[in-house]
C-alpha cells in the first residue's frame, strides 16, 4: 500500500435514505471491494437498529402488561377505630366496617363496576 492510498479516489459512502444512516469505507484500493464492505456494515447498522427497536418495543409491552413492580399502591384501608372501609382507587368511603369483614361489600363492589364501566367506556371514546 504505502502511498497509493492517496493516489486513488475509492472512497464509499452509503447513506439508507429512510433512516439516514451512512457506512463509510476507504480501506482497500478498489471501489468494489469498499463498496462491498461499506453495505455489509450498513446492514448490520440497520438489522442492529431494527432489533433495538423491537427489543425496546416488547419491553414497553411487557412493562405494560406487569405494571410497574412497585406494590406499594393503598387499594383499600381498614380503619376499625372509625368503621370505615375506603377504596383508594374510586375514592369510596363507607362506614359499615364490621358488615364488610362479614361479607357484604355489595355497596364497594358495586361503585367498582360501576367506575370500571365508566373506564371502559373513556377508553372507547378515546379510541373512535
Amino acid at each position: 500500500g504505502g502511498q497509493h492510498i492517496n493516489k486513488t479516489d475509492s472512497a464509499v459512502r452509503i447513506t439508507h435514505l429512510p433512516t439516514g444512516i451512512t457506512a463509510e469505507c476507504q480501506d482497500g484500493r478498489s471501489q468494489h471491494s469498499n463498496k462491498a464492505k461499506a453495505l455489509q456494515v450498513l446492514t448490520a447498522r440497520l438489522q442492529e437498529k431494527d432489533r433495538s427497536e423491537r427489543a425496546a418495543k416488547e419491553a414497553a409491552t411487557r412493562k405494560g402488561l406487569i405494571g410497574s413492580g412497585d406494590r406499594s399502591d393503598r387499594i383499600r384501608t381498614y380503619n376499625f377505630p372509625q368503621g370505615r372501609l375506603t377504596d383508594h382507587r374510586i375514592n369510596l368511603t363507607v362506614y359499615k366496617l364490621l358488615q364488610a369483614m362479614e361479607g357484604d361489600i355489595g355497596d364497594v363492589v358495586h361503585a367498582l363496576q360501576v367506575a370500571r364501566g365508566a373506564e371502559l367506556l373513556a377508553e372507547l371514546e378515546g379510541k373512535a
